[in-house]
């Protein structure tokens, strides 16, 4: 093969490599941006929790 398609070819397989990872990019941003939204769901361990200070009426048992 001459020089010039070889060159061709490595910059075809350039390309393409490069267009593979902008698809895998743009794929995790769509999975990010929808486990965004499902982690935005309240805790079941947690809910009812309020942060803050704590009502001192309330006695710990050991």
């Amino acid at each position: 093969m001459s020089t010039t398609i070889k060159k061709r070819h490595r910059e075809q397989t350039r390309h393409e490599r490069q267009q593979n990872k902008d698809a895998r990019r743009a794929q995790r941003k769509t999975e990010k941006s929808v486990s965004a939204l499902s982690d935005s769901q309240e805790d079941p361990d947690l809910a009812g929790m309020v942060a803050g200070p704590q009502d001192p009426t309330v006695a710990f048992s050991n």
